[in-house]
């Protein structure tokens, strides 16, 4: 027999003869199998194949060989992870080895009577990006298998896979561990996506459709068949793009923009192509391509990229019922849908009906993904991270998507389902009210006038400030236009955005932060060395600082956005006074550039710098009097103090903000602040809570910038406060041995009939 080499037959034919190897019904599932590896094996010129599959306890267990002892079959069986096989499944990728007990992975089982075996090629049986099973092909000889034998075993580990799982040769249940939707109420704690309230029936997202026949009889018509969907899938998006139902402005917009640009992605589309000209149909094509793509996408540990790439995922699932002849927003959805999906991409939210969408369910995801920007941008509460929530649902269960808490309740019972109704009730009722107090200044009991200002990001928040009856934009989040493009925003592209910006708000302040890159917020599209601790890395002003250019063109857009207005511009993360000087001299250049052309500047300037490093706590003497206003980054600013990162929910609890150290860091600054007459204001999370911005104010603060949800409560609280009475209360707190004062706190706003 020879050594090794490339099929003998073309994949075609060694498909077809597997088809009719596991479709002999008549013949026992073992046999059918033992068939099948003899099959590969003689085409391979391999003298071992085998096949494990995957048992409920993960372990991997080898269902049949060609060239291995017999008497291992169904008696070996890997762990997780174990030996090349469990790395292969691990990895959800192929390995292809010359010298296989030379990798530190190597496991010798003595009872199988691998060990003159040295050439070793497995691939993963995929399904739903998991490793069901893994195909293994061995060669005596020290060789390396070349890259058509590589596609070739991932061919044929894609239709064992299929029939596999379709529970033609093993029961289901011998092989999945997942359970069947249980029917009891259940609560599942993921994360707040999207902040809102909402009940109604859940709505399986589309689930991914798995082709019907793998193997083409005519690869030309599967390859013209292809090629015509493709074209469908793009016209769709080009259609909804140019002015469909779900178009957007400002970066909601530009993030169906990069989904469609994924379309056209090289890579993809071969991959495609190249799998229907080996033999199988654009369906099959289409799912081995899907299962490839989220198995890699699996092992990616940049988060950002795990979330940017989900979008191919998507585009396959929608290409695939394209190929089937759906058509978008044909389903007929309840009118208190609640979708639930695994994960899902932007072009697929936007085609539902927003008037019968009510709330998101996502199983992955993050707060940072395309899903998520937009459901923020249409008000549809989000939660996401809820660990196995597809297996323990059925379509039209109710469900409740709690964007407050982060929590999903799953059949709730009729308790709390009455509470969840109240809220709402109550949410409503508080709306009116906020809404009433829109053009009612913020003034405390005692005559303090408090600005209320909202934070933004995307184009669609600044409705709110009409609706809000927000001073101004405290912080405007540049970097959200960075994060949704697949590309660098060019000079126009920024400056368009800027200037948008400024139209809304009017007459209204604007504050826009610069850039604030770097740690969990990569861009694909700039290099950036990998980082042990990427929130103490080079992000935010340091990476503005590294690559000027980036910095002043960013500059330069919002100059030219804001001629003849005012522009507030400031910059993240100071950690030196010498950066912000840095800083402070690129906008002073790009104003000389601008003089020297004869391009109109903007009629005033001020620059500033935001407080969310520690090490200023101890230079304000010398940052203040060079800056023209300061503003608070509270997020920041106390995890950094109590070295416990924000998003860990490891850690995150183990600090309160509103604690003798984290309050006494503030009423430092302010007093600096006041000192100097320099403007101060706090932009962090806990501007929009009305306990702790009950305490900010106290504190001396008459400046905050909350998220749009916050305004009405905090305004609500400021014009029920007397702070004449409340600072002499809060003083006495600032000197406890606690970690925490917020009981104290919430005593002290009761006591004065605070509304917090």
């Amino acid at each position: 027999m020879p050594a090794g080499g490339a099929m003998t037959r073309g994949p075609r034919i060694l498909l077809r003869q597997i088809r009719e190897a596991l479709g002999a019904g008549a013949a026992p599932a073992q046999d059918r199998l033992d068939m099948v590896v003899r099959i590969i094996a003689r085409s391979m010129v391999a003298e071992v194949c085998s096949i494990y599959l995957r048992r409920a306890s993960g372990e991997l267990e080898l269902f049949a060989t060609e060239g291995l002892n017999p008497e291992a079959v169904h008696n070996t069986r890997l762990r997780p992870g174990e030996g090349l096989v469990g790395e292969v499944a691990r990895l959800a990728q192929p390995i292809s080895l010359s010298d296989a007990p030379s990798h530190p992975s190597f496991s010798y089982r003595p009872e199988t009577g691998e060990d003159p075996y040295h050439a070793f090629l497995g691939a993963p049986l995929l399904r739903g990006g998991r490793a069901i099973g893994v195909l293994v092909v061995q060669n005596r000889t020290e060789r390396r298998y070349d890259e058509d034998e590589v596609e070739d075993i991932q061919t044929i580990a894609m239709v064992l896979a299929e029939t596999v799982a379709s529970g033609e040769l093993l029961a289901e249940d011998e092989l999945r561990d997942v359970e069947v939707a249980p029917h009891r109420p259940e609560r599942l704690k993921g994360q707040r996506f999207a902040e809102g309230l909402a009940f109604g029936h859940a709505v399986l997202h589309e689930a991914p459709l798995a082709p019907e026949k793998l193997l083409s009889d005519d690869p030309a018509m599967e390859e013209a068949r292809l090629k015509l969907a493709l074209a469908t899938l793009k016209s769709g998006l080009d259609a909804m793009l140019d002015g469909g139902q779900g178009k957007l402005a400002g970066p909601s917009f530009e993030v169906l923009e990069t989904y469609r640009m994924f379309a056209d992605d090289r890579g993809w589309n071969r991959s495609l192509e190249e799998a229907v000209r080996n033999g199988l149909t654009a369906e099959a094509a289409v799912d081995r391509v899907r299962n490839e793509h989220r198995a890699r996408f699996a092992q990616a540990r940049d988060p950002y990229i795990r979330e940017r790439l989900h979008d191919f995922e998507d585009l396959a699932n929608r290409l695939l019922r394209v190929l089937a002849g759906d058509k978008p927003g044909e389903r007929e959805l309840p009118d208190d849908a609640i979708l639930v999906a695994r994960n899902l991409g932007p072009a697929d939210l936007l085609e539902y009906p927003r008037d019968k969408l009510k709330g998101l369910l996502l199983e992955e995801g993050s707060a940072a993904s395309h899903a998520a920007i937009v459901a923020r941008a249409l008000q549809i509460p989000c939660v996401g991270r809820l660990m196995g929530l597809r297996d323990r649902l059925s379509e039209g269960d109710l469900v409740i998507a709690d964007g407050e808490t982060g929590e999903a309740y799953l059949r709730p019972r009729p308790d709390m389902l009455e509470a969840v109704q109240s809220r709402m009730a109550v949410r409503e009722q508080r709306r009116a009210e906020f809404a009433q107090l829109r053009d009612t200044p913020a003034v405390t009991l005692d005559g303090q006038r408090i600005s209320l200002l909202t934070n933004a990001g995307l184009a669609v928040d600044l409705e709110n400030l009409a609706e809000t009856g927000a001073e101004g934009i405290g912080l405007f989040r540049t970097e959200f236009q960075f994060m949704v493009s697949d590309e660098l925003p060019r000079l126009t592209a920024q400056t368009a955005l800027y200037r948008l910006v400024l139209d809304a708000a009017g007459d209204r302040p604007v504050t826009f932060r610069t850039l604030d890159i770097g740690g969990d917020k990569v861009l694909p599209y700039l290099e950036a060395e990998r980082e042990e601790n990427p929130a103490l890395g080079r992000r935010a002003i340091r990476l503005g600082l590294d690559r000027p250019s980036l910095l002043r063109m960013q500059l330069r857009a919002l100059l030219t956005a804001a001629a003849g207005r005012e522009l507030r511009v400031m910059f993240p993360m100071i950690a030196t006074v010498d950066e912000f000087r840095a800083a402070r001299e690129l906008v002073d250049i790009e104003c000389a550039w601008a003089r020297r052309r004869g391009r109109p500047l903007p009629a005033l300037l001020r620059v500033g710098a935001m407080v969310e490093c520690p090490s200023l706590l101890w230079h304000l003497d010398a940052l203040l009097p060079l800056t023209d206003f300061v503003s608070i980054g509270t997020n920041d600013l106390f995890q950094y103090m109590y070295a416990a990162d924000r998003t860990n929910p490891l850690v995150s609890d183990r600090y309160d903000p509103l604690s003798p150290p984290a309050l006494r860091a503030l009423q430092t600054i302010q007093k600096a602040c006041a000192d100097t007459g320099t403007p101060v204001s706090i932009c962090g999370e806990l501007a929009g809570r009305p306990l702790e911005a009950f305490a900010l104010i106290t504190l001396g603060f008459t400046r905050l910038s909350a998220p749009a949800g916050g305004v009405g409560p905090v305004k609500r609280m400021i014009l029920s406060a007397d702070l004449t009475a409340a600072r002499r209360g809060l003083n006495n707190l600032l000197n406890l041995s606690t970690g925490s004062v917020r009981n104290e706190i919430e005593s002290l706003a009761r006591k004065l009939n605070v509304v917090v």
